[in-house]
Order: C-alpha cells, then structure tokens, then sequence
C-alpha cells in the first residue's frame, strides 16, 4: 500500500464531484444527444432502451437503476426491458428499434468490426442519416455516463430487497 492509499483508503473518488466542470460539459453533451434524438423523430422510449442496452453491455449498475426507471416514466414495458438483452431472440421490437439497439451495441464496441458492419448495414436500411446520427450520440454519451459511474463506483441506494 502506498502512502495515497493509507490516506484515502479504497474510497472511489467521484469524479463528477472532484471535476464538476467536466462533468457539467458531458451533461450539455448528452443534452445535446436528447435534442438531437428528438429533433430526429426518435421516441424518447427507444433513447431509454439505447442507454439501458448500453448499460447492461458495460455493466453499470447505476445507470441501469437511472435508466429503468426513465424507460418506465415513458411508458416501456417490464416486459420488454426483462427481455432487452436478448432483444435479438424475441418480436417484441420493432425495426427501427432493432436498428438502434444493434448501433449502440456496436458503438460500445467498436474495436469488433463485423459486429460494427452489421451494425450499420442494418441502421442504413432502417434509419435515416439524422436517426444514425443520433442512436451514435446517445449511445456515446451514455457510454461516457457508465465510465464515471463505474470507475467512481456511484452507488445504487434505496429499496428493499424482495425475498
């Protein structure tokens, strides 16, 4: 251990606090992503389920709670968030969300070429250029949002537990 870490311990440093200015730019980036999506005719559900899906990828258990949470307020569906992950194997999506969810994966990924190339086939038989434009950008920005809350370890508070 060394002295750093005999001060500080294994506490994260929340690096939205310990840095706000950066952080208030990645908020006005990711504002900015929501007008683009809205701005595209993109439904404010189908933003829900890029950042979830994004979320589930990279394992960010603070955003999944923010997230879910949003997706319901909009009018999702349990189901359909239950079966998010496994969107490929269900009919429960459209087309259009398909498209989304497979350029939002591929944007979380994109050293995996085949997987972008699908990708991105598929949103060009799907999407408009604004509507890929925008899948990217939210899918940018809330890959951004996972890697703060990840590496500053944001707790997800509140509830009980179900036996």
């Amino acid at each position: 251990m060394n002295g750093t870490d005999a001060v500080h311990g294994d506490k994260r440093v929340y690096i939205d606090k310990q840095s706000p200015q950066a952080y208030r730019a990645l908020a006005a980036t990711a504002e900015a992503a929501r007008t683009v999506a809205a701005e595209a005719g993109l439904d404010r559900t189908l933003v829900e389920l890029v950042n979830l899906r994004v979320s589930q990828i990279n394992g960010c258990a603070y955003c999944l709670d923010v997230h879910t949470r949003a997706a319901l307020r909009e009018g999702e569906t349990t189901r359909r968030l239950g079966v998010l992950a496994a969107w490929r194997d269900t009919e429960l999506f459209t087309d259009q969300e398909r498209a989304a969810l497979a350029l939002a994966e591929a944007t979380t990924s994109p050293a995996d070429a085949p997987l972008q190339e699908d990708a991105y086939a598929l949103a060009r038989r799907t999407l408009s250029d604004a509507e890929i434009s925008a899948v990217i950008w939210v899918a940018v920005t809330i890959n951004a949002f996972n890697r703060v809350s990840i590496m500053s370890k944001h707790p997800v508070r509140g509830g009980v537990p179900r036996q």
